[in-house]
């Protein structure tokens, strides 16, 4: 085989032959053609990388940077992740002395590949995004000074094709999950199974974030100190932080942070009102439900939810609490005046009885039903939730109700979801799209991995994007 300028061919007897410059590819840290410069002058080899930030545990640290493989092109951005091997003080051509972080990889040359260290530093003005040192150079490998790409050239319009996000590997991510219960069922998992899979997952107080608002960089502080970059965040905000949390959120989808669940999303499904208001617009069933702030329109509000029973709740309620069955239209009026007494925000619902104390949870995460449990109360409670004794079994739903999960979820704009369902006589009726449904019940009852499911979405969207090709100028 013979380069494309006629360089020695790499199948004779005078081994494997290099150019002083060629075409490269670091497949495992997603990069499928770098220019090289084969420097035999050069002890180490050196990639380019900008924000370079360590992270991971004491004892098995990694490091993840940037990088803009075509020069010149700063708008093609690929974010790398790869285990640190080593922290070496490293002098440059012009007698500089830089301390390097070192990783190990597979390089691509033609044909061939084989494992190399390579130093880690800021070569934004260099010609060639990658120097190839000696160290990394082979025995029997002939560097050849006078000629270029004596081995097959490669194609850097790969960045701009979906072609990349096919190519991108796996790579060591680091997720922040917000909880202000670090042991509970839910966040222990999304822990472990991030840490099965090689990612690093920090829990993050959100009460303990606060924030610095600005245009050109804004940015999120934690017990003093500025908060790293992270690939995701999976948010897990209590009802009582409702406010402040979103608030958090939207700091990191202002810096570009993908969110599983958007700000907006949570804030909608948190306010029941806004919540069932967003459910009519996009015409999902869901029980008769009145809302009325003066208190002369007590019996008006009970006659437009329908006959007693009915169902009183505040706005803000969670788990099953604040939720009250008046089963007569007297007990009604008495429960709403006791909710106006304490200036609370509620809603009368139509008590659906065909329920018979049994709902559906069906969980969504990136558009697909992962799981779904039915959950019944106990001891005659008509509230089935799970936090107040009601027991979950899974359960087949029908097309109607996998509908009508898949919905509602992306109504509220959320890549993850319960949504709670009522078998109704004249079809599914929605009673709460939950933004930071709880795993344990699900997971026991069905055997399902719902945090391998949400990891499967995370690992997905944080591929790079192709990038626009560059508009030629007129």
């Amino acid at each position: 085989m013979t380069g494309t300028n006629g360089g020695m061919a790499s199948g004779q007897n005078f081994g494997f032959a290099l150019g002083w410059e060629e075409w490269a590819a670091l497949p495992a840290l997603g990069l499928p053609a770098l220019k090289v410069k084969v420097d035999t002058g050069a002890k180490t080899s050196a990639l380019h990388a900008f924000d370079i930030e360590p992270f991971g545990k004491a004892d098995a640290p990694k490091v993840r940077f940037n990088i803009n493989p075509v020069p010149g092109r700063e708008d093609i951005t690929i974010s790398c992740s790869a285990d640190v091997v080593d922290r070496r003080e490293v002098t440059s051509s012009n007698g500089e002395t830089e301390l390097r972080y070192v990783i190990a990889t597979e390089i691509e040359i033609g044909e061939r590949s084989w494992p190399i260290e390579i130093t880690l530093t800021n070569r934004t003005n260099m010609a060639y995004r990658m120097l190839l040192g000696r160290q990394a150079i082979q025995d029997d490998m002939i560097v050849q000074p006078t000629e270029s790409f004596c081995q097959p050239e490669r194609d850097e319009t790969v960045y701009f094709t979906t072609a990349i996000r096919m190519a991108t590997p796996a790579r060591p991510l680091r997720v922040a999950v917000l909880s202000r219960e670090p042991d509970n069922y839910s966040t222990r998992r999304l822990i472990d199974e991030g840490e099965a899979r090689g990612h690093v997952v920090e829990v993050i107080d959100t009460t303990r974030c606060y924030m610095a608002i600005n245009a050109m960089a804004p940015e999120i502080y934690y017990d003093g100190k500025r908060l790293p970059r992270y690939d995701a965040v999976i948010p897990r905000i209590g009802a009582s932080v409702t406010s402040y949390g979103t608030a958090v959120i939207r700091q990191f989808e202002t810096i570009g942070t993908f969110c599983v669940n958007g700000s907006e999303g949570i804030t909608k499904s948190r306010d029941k009102l806004q919540a069932h208001q967003v459910l009519a617009r996009h015409r999902i069933g869901m029980p008769t439900t009145a809302f009325a702030s003066s208190p002369k329109d007590t019996d008006n509000l009970i006659a437009l939810a329908g006959q007693a029973p009915l169902i009183v709740k505040l706005l803000e309620s969670t788990q099953g609490r604040g939720v009250v069955l008046a089963e007569t239209k007297k007990a009604a009026q008495s429960v709403i005046s006791a909710f106006r007494g304490l200036k609370a925000n509620f809603l009368v619902q139509h008590f659906v009885k065909e329920a018979a104390g049994v709902d559906i949870r069906c969980v969504v995460i990136d558009g697909k039903v992962v799981a779904a449990i039915k959950r019944t109360s106990s001891g005659g409670d008509f509230r089935s939730n799970l936090h107040l004794g009601g027991t979950a079994s899974p359960v087949r739903i029908t097309k109607a109700e996998r509908e009508t999960a898949l919905r509602s979820a992306k109504a509220f704009g959320l890549r993850m979801a319960g949504v709670d369902l009522l078998r109704a006589e004249d079809g599914p009726k929605v009673l709460e799209v939950n933004s930071s449904p709880g795993f344990e019940g699900a997971e026991t009852a069905t055997g399902k991995d719902l945090a391998g499911a949400l990891f499967d979405t995370i690992e997905k969207r944080v591929r790079p994007a192709p990038a626009r090709k560059a508009r030629a100028k007129a």
